[in-house]
């Protein structure tokens, strides 16, 4: 089994943004036959959301 470990250098609250370096990783993963790709926590909102996780509109996004 291969397993890849994606760092991504995230920004907090680029859904989109972060959502396109996962993306790339997986293909960079794939492309290396892995069977398993690990991110990081908190990935696809960035890392830490502290404020944002009081806005309502972030947590339904």
């Amino acid at each position: 089994m291969k397993i890849a470990i994606a760092q991504i250098n995230t920004m907090v609250g680029d859904f989109e943004g972060n959502k396109k370096k996962i993306l790339h990783f997986l293909e960079k993963a794939e492309d290396m036959d892995s069977d398993i790709v690990v991110f990081s926590e908190l990935t696809i909102c960035g890392y830490s959301p502290r404020d944002l996780l009081d806005k309502r509109v972030f947590i339904e996004e």
